[in-house]
């Protein structure tokens, strides 16, 4: 099954259970697909979709350290929620060693030798790990690989 197809089983479910805040959240996710399909005049398939979803996680991310610098535990909960109904529709997330083992793969199979190898390494690794890594961490994972 496809994630829209899913978010709108999932939106139908939520409906009839009465879960507002569930239901607010993958209102959103909807909502930020159906922009991007209109924006760019496409339908968009498996892995554009996940990359949406993944930006929806990343700015959620950013804004529960906002809310926790600010102090505002309040609004840090709701975006942690909003955080969890996401995760749930991307795949489970590389391990520590998963992820290593993927970035000194790629610098072998690339035959990346320094830091101006970054971006073509990083290319290959966000491909390989497609909604499965924090591409930040994936980048100092890299820097570190290849500054030797």
């Amino acid at each position: 099954m496809s994630l829209k197809t899913q978010l709108s089983s999932d939106m139908k479910t939520a409906m009839k259970a009465g879960e507002k805040d569930r239901l607010g959240v993958i209102r959103l996710m909807q909502a930020a697909i159906q922009q991007r399909e209109v924006d760019e005049r496409i339908e968009l398939d498996e892995p554009q979709v996940m990359a949406v979803l993944e930006k929806m996680l990343k700015q959620r991310r950013d804004s529960v350290e906002q809310y926790e610098k600010a102090g505002r535990e309040d609004l840090a909960a709701v975006e942690r929620y909003e955080i969890g109904v996401i995760q749930a529709y991307l795949p489970e997330p590389l391990g520590e060693a998963e992820l290593a083992a993927l970035v000194d793969k790629v610098v072998a199979d690339t035959g990346a030798q320094g830091p101006q190898d970054m971006g073509r390494v990083m290319a290959a690794v966000k491909t390989a790990a497609a909604g499965r890594a924090d591409m930040g961490q994936v980048s100092a994972l890299v820097k570190r690989r290849l500054a030797g």
